[in-house]
């Protein structure tokens, strides 16, 4: 199945929560928009692992901020997507995470602190770093509104 209508379905999937506003009220809801977030999160971590930008780009808010843990910092997608290019181009980096902590509130906010590591082994490059990602939801989908990495040891 082309990767064009993966992303169509997808996005799809994520817009659904509004229908379960209707007769069963704000309990099916709730857990419409948990189901929406964990769908949202996941394709965030995977598309970056997968080199998949336009997914990327998809999940991300147009005003996103990017604070990387050296510092630098990207406002606006098309500027996040600038500094990542390479990333995305060379398919070479290999990013692994694991979620340390997480709070959402309802259909509004999410926050996810994750452990991650950034490895391009070719060059002996390694970044070891809590990464916190925080989500917003905008009526319809969940989108990346911001995430800054703190480097670690």
């Amino acid at each position: 199945m082309p990767r064009s209508l993966l992303l169509t379905g997808a996005l799809l999937i994520l817009a659904a929560p509004t229908a379960f506003a209707g007769d069963r009220g704000d309990d099916h809801h709730a857990r419409g928009c948990a189901r929406q977030f964990e769908l949202a999160q996941r394709m965030d971590m995977e598309s970056f692992r997968d080199y998949d930008a336009e997914t990327f780009r998809a999940v991300h808010d147009e005003r996103a901020v990017t604070v990387f843990g050296s510092g630098a910092k990207f406002i606006g997608i098309d500027a996040i997507m600038t500094a990542l290019g390479s990333h995305f181009a060379n398919r070479e980096a290999q990013w692994s995470w694991t979620e340390v902590y997480r709070v959402v509130d309802g259909c509004n906010s999410a926050f996810i602190l994750y452990e991650t590591v950034y490895e391009i082994p070719r060059i002996g490059f390694r970044q070891h770093a809590y990464t916190g990602v925080t989500y917003s939801h905008d009526g319809r989908r969940w989108l990346a509104i911001a995430d800054q990495g703190t480097a670690l040891p």
